[in-house]
């Protein structure tokens, strides 16, 4: 059983929002309440109640998740994820929670470049992929949630992370510090401009400057932008990582993969920003 189970616990019921805490067995998680909920031999911890869940399986399925992981670990984000790293560490915050976690890379990426003493914390909706993080990062805590409810106690987290991922905003600032860091990766103007020109007839630029949740404040801002060059198979996986995959017909789907050499153009937004909510 993974060590980071311990008897102090950050974990709220999904049922009744009680305090839960693990069992004397160290095989579960139970509140007053008598809800309990096992821990995965993985190691992950699965708090979206049957009821909370839109479909069967939500989130990606195994294939996509494999495909994300196999993507990522090619190193075609490692510049944007170094930054995101050197930006969390020189704010050093003890706990940190990776909002829409996915299969974990980006929180291997802090702890391979931060100090060790960060607690990390993952959260998706989706089985599959937190399954993934937490059999290859044993050392941090994933939890299958919705961001709509999380199931964290309130004002927790010192440092929340977002890569383009959705968020309450309420249930944002409820589990965060007062004065905690929010730290999100948006799509600059450019980003996948050669994708998404296999898709539109008229591609237009992002913002260049993200819009922050209400309550928060940016204090420091980076752009990370370069070119990658993926592989045919790659480039379905990319396309896949995107909201407009939905958009793209299977003859566009067939251009984008049949491309000789397609030189495509990444470009990211890291926007700091400080949580200005006060009790």
């Amino acid at each position: 059983m993974h060590q980071i189970h311990d008897p102090f616990s950050c974990y709220l019921c999904p049922i009744c929002a009680a305090s839960l805490q693990l069992t004397p067995s160290a095989k579960s998680y139970a509140c007053e309440n008598n809800h309990h909920f096992d821990i995965a031999k993985e190691g992950y911890l699965n708090l979206l109640p049957v009821q909370h869940k839109h479909s069967i399986e939500p989130g990606d399925n195994k294939q996509m998740v494999q495909a994300r992981r196999e993507f990522l670990e090619a190193g075609f984000y490692e510049p944007m994820a170094k930054a995101v790293a050197t930006m969390i560490a020189a704010h050093d915050p003890q706990r940190l929670l990776d909002l829409g976690c996915g299969e974990g890379y980006y929180n291997r990426k802090i702890e391979a470049n931060c100090a060790s003493t960060i607690m990390l914390h993952g959260v998706d909706i989706a089985k599959f992929a937190v399954a993934a993080a937490a059999k290859k990062q044993p050392d941090a805590r994933f939890i299958v949630a919705s961001s709509n409810r999380l199931p964290y106690a309130d004002h927790y987290f010192d440092l929340v992370l977002r890569v383009f991922a959705p968020s309450n905003d309420d249930e944002l600032k409820r589990v965060m510090k007062a004065s905690g860091l929010l730290l999100t990766v948006t799509p600059g103007p450019r980003h996948l401009w050669q994708l998404k020109k296999f898709i539109y007839n008229e591609v237009k630029e992002h913002a260049l400057e993200s819009t922050l949740p209400q309550g928060f404040e940016r204090i420091d801002m980076q752009r990370v932008s370069y070119k990658i060059t993926p592989d045919s198979q790659q480039r379905i996986a990319l396309l896949q990582m995107t909201p407009f995959a939905w958009r793209t017909n299977e003859s566009a789907q067939q251009a984008i993969k049949e491309a000789a050499e397609l030189e495509i153009e990444t470009d990211f937004i890291l926007t700091l920003a400080v949580n200005s909510y006060l009790k």
